[in-house]
């Protein structure tokens, strides 16, 4: 269906062309213009790599690499042409050689694409926490998904079959189509979104979690045990990790041992485990406080990622400390040994659940 223009005089469709009728190339131009402006084809999406290829015998690139907001890696491949090609085919191998990237990995494509950029006064691994509103790297929850991206002036009909039965297989394609218009000696470009169909992508999206879900509890590889925790003698069962190391650091602090000593034992967590405001204050204000603390630092806080509620708060030294939820992994099992050889005295112990 065209565009129209209305105007006082009448309704006029404007003129479809194509992009190699109006000189805009693939790469000099819709790929610029795009890596620049990603949003428009893939909101809440971070740009990490332009024409990446940093693969052991393969030429192949991928146009854009990104990174979106739930930590999942996104291939974008783009066309100028009337059919799109066989870009499905060469998304489905690109999504499988970055399945396996870590978020190390990530920033370090980050980095050399900053570079390329000349914006070498940004730090990449802090930019990709403070986009993902992370406070430290969590590879438990990068990159559980690819998805894919497809951009093109138009789609054949052998291409949208490919790319709807990879939908009913669980796979997150889409298929975004950019038609191009001629006025007055500029480019107008209709902007959709055609595959899925936006109204019904939600039902779409909750049929794939469903499957994924259900695939990923009979093979996952993070760890969800529980544990029980033993603190003075005193037993809490069946805890999941967060709550178990928040339980045993909010009992020490009870106990009159200082948070910053507490933090001295997980000197490798950029922070400590810690966020601290000053001042002796109730949850209200500590997040008043946090907020305006990280906005002078060009950060960003956010309290659903610390145990910040009244009753969660630690106060010493003249300042009030809130502890962080995020811990899995190794870093969970080294961090409650440390505390278990560190204060024999509250005889911490902790073991799997039955």
């Amino acid at each position: 269906m065209p565009i129209y223009e209305f105007s006082q005089t009448g309704i006029v469709a404007l003129k479809e062309t194509a992009f190699s009728s109006v000189n805009v190339h693939e790469r000099r131009d819709l790929q610029r213009l795009l890596r620049e402006n990603v949003e428009v084809i893939a909101p809440e999406t971070l740009v990490i790599a332009e024409e990446f290829g940093e693969w052991e015998d393969s030429r192949r690139r991928i146009d854009l690499l990104g990174i979106d907001k739930d930590a999942n890696l996104v291939v974008i491949e783009l066309k100028r042409t009337e059919d799109g090609g066989h870009m499905e085919l060469q998304s489905i191998r690109y999504a499988s050689m970055v399945s396996t990237m870590t978020f190390d990995r990530a920033a370090e494509v980050l980095g050399r694409h900053i570079l390329a950029l000349e914006k070498e006064d940004l730090d990449p691994r802090a930019l990709l926490l403070d986009f993902l509103g992370w406070d430290e790297p969590d590879e438990d929850l990068f990159g559980q998904d690819v998805r894919i991206v497809l951009a093109s002036a138009e789609f054949s009909k052998e291409l949208t079959s490919s790319v709807l039965w990879l939908i009913d297989h669980t796979i997150d394609i889409r298929c975004v189509r950019l038609k191009p218009y001629a006025m007055d000696g500029r480019i107008l470009v209709d902007v959709q979104q055609i595959i899925p169909l936006p109204e019904v992508q939600e039902y779409q999206v909750q049929i794939r979690d469903k499957v994924r879900k259900e695939r990923e509890s009979r093979a996952s590889a993070v760890d969800f045990t529980r544990f029980d925790i033993t603190i003075e003698n005193e037993q809490h069962p069946a805890m999941w990790k967060r709550n178990a190391i928040f339980l045993i650091c909010k009992h020490l602090c009870d106990k009159a041992v200082n948070p910053d000593e507490i933090a001295g034992l997980f000197s490798w967590r950029p922070n400590r485990g810690w966020y601290s405001v000053d001042g002796t204050v109730d949850a209200v204000e500590f997040k008043t406080r946090a907020t305006a603390k990280a906005t002078a630092t060009g950060a960003a806080f956010n309290p659903r990622r610390w145990f910040c509620d009244d009753r969660e708060l630690c106060q010493a030294n003249g300042m009030t400390y809130a502890f962080s939820p995020q811990w899995g992994g190794e870093g969970w099992h080294r961090a409650m040994n440390a505390l278990k050889e560190r204060y024999p005295q509250f005889n911490i112990d902790f073991v799997p659940a039955a």
